[in-house]
């Protein structure tokens, strides 16, 4: 059986974010065993597993990728609706719009470190939506 329900994520500063809390307060109850697939429907931010116990992880995540994709890039086109949104867009293709989890005994089977996390490239992206699909 599969369920399919659309979360709302509230808006966040750009950075990265742990969101699982947040999404599994949504989430309908999960089956015995399955698959939880996230998919965000934005191009300018992005979803990822990593890791949930130092905080330092998401401030080293915010500053690498924006090392790897500066913004104000000279060779930069669509640059219409600001300065931080061609970099948004190449980092949202970066880390990805969509993950999946296993689910077991009626959990998501994440790892003992790992949790889910948002990642807004956006210096304002307001809220965002995210297609959860449940396989069971």
């Amino acid at each position: 059986m599969t369920k399919q329900v659309e979360l709302s994520i509230q808006a966040k500063p750009r950075g990265a974010h742990l969101i699982t809390n947040e999404l599994l307060q949504q989430l309908p109850e999960l089956p015995q065993t399955g698959l939880l697939h996230l998919f965000v429907k934005h191009t300018s931010c992005g979803i990822t597993i990593n890791e949930n116990a130092d905080p330092s992880v998401r401030v080293d995540f915010e500053s690498s990728l924006n090392e790897l994709i500066p913004e104000g890039e000279p060779h930069y086109t669509h640059t219409f609706e600001g300065s931080d949104d061609m970099p948004a867009h190449l980092k949202s293709s970066l880390i990805g719009n969509s993950i999946s989890i296993p689910i077991t005994r009626g959990r998501l089977n994440l790892g003992t470190w790992q949790g889910i996390y948002f990642c807004e490239f956006r210096n304002y992206g307001g809220n965002r939506r995210v297609v959860a699909t449940i396989v069971s």
